[in-house]
């Protein structure tokens, strides 16, 4: 249990980076920093900024805040449990793929190949037109060459070492996945010399990375874990490349200074947000064909989005649109191929408590339906089907900036039969982790 909690924060944190490393500036660094490069920029303050005392807050829990000042902590509490998790991961690597094969089975697209460079493209057209950077030229070059020699060494060093053959069978060097350490490579030297300007430099950056990053599962070329791994290889390549250039230069070429105070979390009152969710689908009851014959199910996969706007600290209302699927068990054996899959979307009522300055808890009552796509069944025909879908759940979230969190769940869903034949309905629980951009 506790290896599935650390997989899906590991791969929701990957999914929904971009606005956590985006945002590495406060609202009164972002103001210094205008003045300092752009003198007539004018910076609003943040309408959420609001002080931690206004609701009633734990501040048993506000240790947190001290380590998220550390330098350390900052390079290195994305891109370690990015790795971790896709080691940890790489045994349900098959399920995923069939996750993949059941929603986007003939996917082939060859943007992944160019989008990978798109961040540092962006980069090198700001620098040359002359708008302003954390870096002179000489310091971001030196920057990008120490960090584009740690990620390539590390990646091809890997690759050959493991010798892990692609889904598609084509060589054996699927681990790790190069085309995604470059994009979260160029994403966070794009996000260090532009981030300051704006959240949504990152986000860009981020959101580009990320989608390379699964294209290369869906084209077929990667494993979760391959680029889970990438991943977390491009984004401390370019911490390392920057921590050894500000070693060497000092303040020398520098035009943003970096400082704890950069980032503190901002407290939002209400928590408002929009996430994506990755999970493992538990199944608490048998499949019904038709009466008097069942299957017995097993651990499927789950992917979602999910949103609520807050009019209050505790109370708003939301929704939630995800795909799935479970593997059922033939003759006692649980065989990677035999799965249904299904959609689900459901809205009603979300609840929130903040414990802290970063930490929130929060629940859902939600009713919807549910849509299963025609399926074939050990060599049974099972039709399509839909049908209502009712559920509800626990999250626990931890605020790493002022515009992203993210956090585990723990989903309950009671949904008709997949087959029209059957009368029974299935119980799913759904356990996970997500990341979520607050507004």
């Amino acid at each position: 249990m506790m290896k599935t909690i650390i997989f899906a924060y590991s791969l929701l944190t990957f999914s929904s980076i971009a606005p956590c490393v985006a945002e590495e500036y406060s609202p009164d660094t972002l103001q210094a920093a205008a003045v300092q490069l752009m003198p007539a920029a004018h910076v609003a303050p943040d309408p959420h900024a609001i002080s931690k005392d206004t609701l009633r807050l734990n501040p048993k829990l506000e240790w947190m805040d001290r380590a998220f000042k550390s330098r350390l902590f900052r390079a290195t509490y994305m891109g370690v449990p990015l790795i971790a998790g896709g080691l940890i991961v790489k045994h349900q690597d098959t399920k995923f793929r069939k996750l993949r094969n059941d929603f986007l089975p003939h996917f082939r697209r060859p943007v992944d190949d160019y989008m990978q460079y798109l961040p540092a493209a962006v980069m090198v057209g700001l620098k040359s037109a002359g708008i302003p950077s954390r870096s002179s030229w000489g310091r971001m070059l030196l920057s990008d060459m120490f960090t584009v020699t740690a990620m390539g060494l590390t990646v091809d060093g890997l690759k050959r070492t493991t010798q892990v053959t692609r889904p598609d069978g084509t060589n054996r060097h699927s681990f790790p996945s190069g085309h995604t350490a470059t994009a979260f490579m160029t994403a966070t030297m794009l996000t260090k010399e532009y981030g300051h300007l704006s959240p949504w430099v990152g986000v860009g950056a981020y959101s580009l990375a990320t989608a390379t990053g699964l294209m290369r599962v869906a084209n077929n070329k990667h494993w979760i874990s391959d680029v889970m791994v990438g991943a977390g290889i491009g984004i401390l390549s370019t911490e390392l490349g920057y921590w050894l250039a500000d070693l060497i230069m000092k303040d020398k070429g520098l035009n943003v200074k970096d400082s704890p105070e950069m980032y503190a979390a901002l407290f939002r009152p209400t928590p408002s947000f929009l996430s994506l969710t990755v999970g493992f689908s538990l199944p608490l009851s048998h499949y019904d064909i038709r009466e008097g014959e069942a299957f017995e199910t097993t651990t499927g996969t789950a992917i979602g989005l999910e949103g609520a706007w807050f009019f209050s600290p505790y109370l708003g209302i939301g929704g939630k649109a995800s795909a799935a699927n479970l593997h059922y068990i033939v003759n006692g054996q649980d065989a990677p191929d035999n799965t249904f899959k299904f959609y689900t979307l459901q809205a009603g009522p979300y609840f929130s408590l903040p414990l802290s300055k970063r930490w929130r808890v929060g629940s859902k009552l939600v009713g919807g339906a549910v849509f299963y796509p025609p399926t074939d069944i050990n060599g049974t025909p099972i039709p399509r089907h839909c049908g209502p879908a009712f559920g509800s759940g626990l999250s626990t979230d931890l605020q790493v900036r002022s515009n992203l969190s993210i956090g585990t769940y723990l989903d309950y869903n009671v949904q008709v039969p997949g087959s029209k034949y059957s009368h029974e309905y299935i119980h799913v629980l759904t356990l996970g982790g997500r990341a979520s951009i607050r507004f």
